[in-house]
């Protein structure tokens, strides 16, 4: 399994925009297909997004369509969520997921799907 680490969460008003990064360290990224998923307070944890370990496939919930993006960087070990357009109800925790594929189009949207899962960073929009 690979160790992730996101970073970049914060407060900001609505209508801005924040950019989420997870770092993945302890062993090959490359074939591991990721997920965002986020936790308000109050609520389970519900799926946002997810890549395929070649990027070329992703998928989106559909309250984020439009205005989040998934983007991955191998050669970095690392997975980016752009955030445009944030709304009060985008407020979260947001955890990075992995999980290795042996399919590189394949990506995943079900938490029992991943096994690697970070710590969670922050989001909190503001009216």
């Amino acid at each position: 399994q690979v160790q992730l680490v996101e970073s970049g969460g914060g407060l900001v008003q609505a209508g801005g925009s924040l950019r989420l990064s997870c770092a993945a360290s302890g062993r090959t990224f490359t074939n591991y297909a990721m997920g965002w998923f986020r936790q308000a307070p109050g609520k389970e944890r519900e799926f946002v997004v997810a890549i395929s370990w070649s990027g070329r496939t992703s998928d989106y919930t559909d309250s984020v369509k439009g205005r989040f993006t998934i983007s991955r960087d191998n050669a970095q070990n690392t997975v980016y969520l752009q955030m445009n357009k944030l709304k009060p109800e985008d407020t979260a925790v947001y955890y990075c997921a992995g999980r290795a594929s042996a399919y590189p189009n394949d990506y995943y949207v079900r938490e029992s799907d991943f096994n690697s899962w970070g710590q969670g960073t922050q989001v909190t929009v503001s009216s």
